[in-house]
């Protein structure tokens, strides 16, 4: 019955969806301590916040209207996005005084989006950076007149995720936790697509994880949820380690979020740096404003902060050097978060 009434909605022929919440309250507790006085989101990475990557690609599939759902410091957001305007979108902010889970993140952001009744929006975890295409997910939900449509990616080994079974149309045949011997390869990414009914699925002030229980539930029902399948870049940003990754990774390959600033031989240096002409910095580097760099320096992989000293003949490899840390000449740092 809820599926064939599903399918009776005349939801017209264009798949654009121009409103978005991205939620970004999270503590970030295994980022630590890159986390201690700065939310996970605000990290930046490739010349940007991580949340200002992910703004620009919702803004360039179309959205014009985004909700930032904050929690934990949340008066960092607003002084960086203001209104959105310079993003070519406006942007709107909730607040939880009391974390509400990944449901009461979703629902805080809707109440800040005005939604016609079968109205769509995306939805983005605050910590991945992926390189899928929006509007072809986009395009599946309005085929399907799914409720609900999740990206999915494909992984080696699904056991430390838990899996999302579907079917060849893309449809969600189950949600299952981790297991040993996972019978899929496809897993939630992180980027949904709600209707506006599916809203009212997320109790009011209520502790609730939409992976836990809204989307089992709302399955259960008999609701229309579907998978969209991109190979694209996927990476979830939970360690120090992982976030470097994606430094390096958005670095090195521009295409992947229109927020990177200008790559020279394999970096972005922040214009007031200072590199000696005999140092070498690349392999997806990133210089903040203020860094120092002395001759015979190396630097490959890493992410350096705002004011830091790297002296002559020093070696930084994948790792991140805390802001106005210095590092001495001779000193050989690899896979490390140095400095905090």
């Amino acid at each position: 019955m809820i599926r064939s009434r599903k399918r009776a909605v005349d939801l017209g022929s264009k798949p654009e969806i121009t409103k978005a919440i991205l939620l970004v309250g999270g503590r970030g507790t295994r980022l630590a301590p890159l986390t201690d006085s700065t939310p996970k989101p605000m990290l930046r990475i490739a010349g940007a916040p991580v949340t200002e990557h992910q703004i620009r690609k919702a803004a360039a599939a179309g959205v014009t209207e985004i909700a930032l759902a904050t929690s934990y410091l949340a008066e960092i957001f607003q002084p960086h996005f203001g209104d959105g305007a310079k993003y070519g979108v406006r942007i709107h902010y909730s607040f939880e005084d009391t974390p509400l889970g990944t449901g009461g993140a979703i629902a805080m952001g809707a109440s800040q989006l005005s939604l016609a009744p079968n109205e769509s929006v995306y939805i983005f975890n605050g910590d991945v950076i992926s390189g899928h295409d929006l509007r072809a997910q986009a395009a599946l939900h309005e085929r399907e007149r799914a409720e609900m449509t999740l990206y999915l990616t494909r992984v080696e080994d699904a056991r430390a995720y838990g899996c999302v079974p579907i079917d060849g149309s893309g449809a969600v045949l189950n949600f299952l936790e981790k297991m040993d011997n996972p019978i899929a390869d496809t897993i939630n990414a992180g980027c949904y697509i709600f209707r506006a009914p599916a809203f009212d699925r997320i109790p009011s002030g209520v502790v609730t994880s939409v992976e836990r229980e809204t989307f089992p539930d709302a399955l259960k029902s008999g609701a229309r949820i579907f998978g969209y399948v991109d190979p694209s870049y996927w990476i979830d940003m939970g360690t120090p380690q992982s976030l470097l990754r994606a430094s390096r990774d958005l670095v090195l390959n521009e295409a992947l979020s229109a927020a990177t600033g200008k790559v020279v031989g394999g970096a972005i240096i922040e214009a007031d740096c200072k590199v000696d002409s005999g140092a070498q910095v690349g392999g997806g580097s990133y210089l903040q404003e203020g860094v120092s760099v002395g001759d015979g320096a190396e630097i490959y992989g890493s992410i350096i902060g705002v004011g830091a000293v790297i002296e002559g003949g020093a070696t930084v490899i994948d790792s991140y050097i805390a802001p106005k840390t210095r590092v001495i000449s001779g000193s050989k740092i690899a896979g490390e978060i140095f400095g905090f």
